[in-house]
């Protein structure tokens, strides 16, 4: 009998740890383009840009190249050995040059407790991923899922 109390007593604090360690979204989702200066991009071009840098707030994205767009957000509870989180990112469909479609890109990320805020964004750097219609962009811990945003690109 004392071996279940045991038992039962390491189960449920193990469970609270866990309970504790998950991250939740904290005040409000940003979403939209990111505002950028540059405007004659390459193909394979990026610009590097800053943590800060300014969303314009919108769910229609232009389809062309060069256009970042996505979400940034501020999570609570981060802990560097949480359960990381993941990033999915559904198309209208991409073909890459190798002739494969992706209806889907998932992205798994370890915690960054260090950072302020955090960022779900996709940037068009090759003509191939500039594909109008409908992206739907999750953030994911395990299964729970704690942000999403539509866009339309157009």
């Amino acid at each position: 009998m004392y071996c279940i109390r045991i038992g039962a007593a390491v189960a449920l604090t193990m469970m609270a740890g866990l309970v504790h360690a998950q991250v939740r979204v904290e005040g409000p989702v940003e979403y939209g383009v990111f505002a950028t200066q540059y405007k004659d991009f390459k193909p394979g071009e990026r610009v590097l840009t800053r943590a800060n840098q300014e969303i314009e707030t919108t769910d229609s994205v232009p389809a062309k190249l060069g256009t970042k767009f996505g979400m940034r957000y501020k999570l609570a509870g981060k802990t560097v050995d949480g359960e990381p989180l993941t990033l999915l990112y559904l198309t209208p469909g991409v073909n890459s040059p190798d002739g494969q479609r992706h209806d889907k890109f998932v992205v798994t990320q370890k915690l960054a407790p260090g950072a302020v805020l955090d960022t779900m964004a996709f940037e068009f750097t090759e003509p191939y991923e500039v594909v109008p219609g409908q992206w739907q962009f999750m953030v994911f811990q395990g299964d729970r899922k704690l942000a999403e945003q539509k866009f339309t690109v157009r």
